[in-house]
């Protein structure tokens, strides 16, 4: 399977942020994991799973090849919307709880014996069935606070974090580990600024992760420190963008050294045309917090022929576009063009900038900012917040 590289070629380290380096896409996900929305690490195997529309399946895949090894499937249960997996020592547990419209009153987690799942190809499942305790309305709407995308383990609880879709936020709630019905115990929330995916929460560093993307589909990584029972959002946050451009990130666990498999689903627009492939993606954390800016690191490049021909890269917040162009053909101008087609800026050769663009006079919006060369344009899209 053929490798995308990108390369982050200089990180900033500032207070409230935390420097991401050397993230890569290890491939497309195979063809039977379209909707990747759940990732879980054993040994060296990750665990996934579709989102709805699939037979109730848990997929083993191998990190290198990106091939499917085995499948497990519970048989005893269906798959209404899984939207992330967790674990602990001896479970496996399933979040049942997409809750687009916010009428579901079937949410559930399903809890499997590992133990079995390592050792047979089909298993059985109990059930945590939960309703939000502070939830009274259950009518149908398109934009919803409650859904829900993200799911971990909290040493004793399971910790559901919501996808706010009016509030662009989440909500922290927590149910107990042992099958039965409950109603899920509302203990935090955070003003994301975005729309909450995926979590992993590491109990030695006591640190909460999680995989987000803001409304312009730009994912984002949040790192909470000092999480207790119940202020789970108190302590120190830091946020990083995700440079990877348009992608519909899922899911997210951590495993060792500050280093993480994030994926992505299928997403497919055709105005402005965006395809992006679910994906598997590796990244890792520096992990020191300056108040001034360090110097810029530049990375090792890779062989030209290996190198996109545009790259794109923003600090999360940031009104300055970097970018590196790596052509040899001649450039005549710089322009940023808008979803509908229309310029909006335009720099000829004479006063083009040479690494970044200002970008701070654009609306929030999608751009697309293309480069004038002799047989035609190199453009690339991109995200003002």
């Amino acid at each position: 399977m053929k490798n995308n590289f990108i390369t982050i070629f200089f990180v900033f380290f500032f207070s409230g942020a935390i420097g991401q380096s050397d993230i890569i896409s290890l491939g497309n996900l195979p063809a039977e994991l379209p909707e990747s929305s759940g990732l879980i690490l054993i040994g060296d195997k990750v665990i996934t799973h579709n989102d709805s529309g699939d037979a109730p399946v848990l997929y083993e895949l191998d990190t290198t090849s990106l091939q499917v090894t085995r499948t497990v499937e519970i048989q005893n249960e269906s798959q209404i919307d899984w939207e992330d997996i967790a674990q602990d020592d001896n479970y496996i547990y399933i979040g049942d709880f997409g809750n687009n419209n916010g009428d579901r009153r079937d949410l559930a987690i399903l809890r499997v014996l590992k133990s079995e799942f390592l050792s047979s190809t089909t298993v059985n499942a109990d059930r945590i069935d939960f309703a939000y305790e502070d939830q009274e309305i259950f009518l149908t709407s398109e934009q919803t606070d409650w859904d829900a995308e993200a799911l971990t383990v909290q040493n004793d609880s399971l910790l559901i974090l919501t996808k706010q879709w009016v509030n662009n936020g989440t909500v922290a709630y927590k149910l107990p580990k042992t099958p039965g019905q409950y109603l899920a115990k509302r203990k935090d929330s955070y003003d994301v600024n975005g729309l909450v995916t995926g979590a992993d929460f590491n109990a030695a560093t006591n640190e909460l992760y999680l995989s987000a993307y803001t409304t312009f589909l730009t994912p984002f990584f949040v790192k909470i420190e000092e999480v207790q029972t119940d202020t789970i959002f108190n302590g120190a946050k830091a946020k990083t963008s995700l440079d990877i451009g348009f992608a519909q990130v899922e899911s997210i666990v951590n495993f060792t050294n500050n280093k993480f498999y994030v994926s992505s689903e299928t997403f497919n627009r055709t105005s402005p045309n965006i395809n992006s492939p679910a994906q598997l993606y590796y990244f890792t954390l520096d992990t020191e917090f300056n108040e001034e800016e360090e110097e810029n690191e530049e990375t090792p490049e890779l062989p030209e022929d290996q190198q996109e021909a545009l790259l794109l890269f923003k600090e999360f917040g940031s009104n300055q576009l970097n970018f590196q162009l790596n052509t040899s053909e001649p450039i005549f101008g710089l322009a940023i063009y808008n979803i509908s087609g229309q310029r909006v800026w335009y720099r000829p050769l004479e006063f083009m900038p040479q690494e970044s663009v200002d970008i701070s006079t654009l609306s929030p919006s999608i751009y697309f900012l293309s480069f004038s060369l002799k047989d035609g344009f190199l453009s690339k899209p991109f995200v003002k917040n």
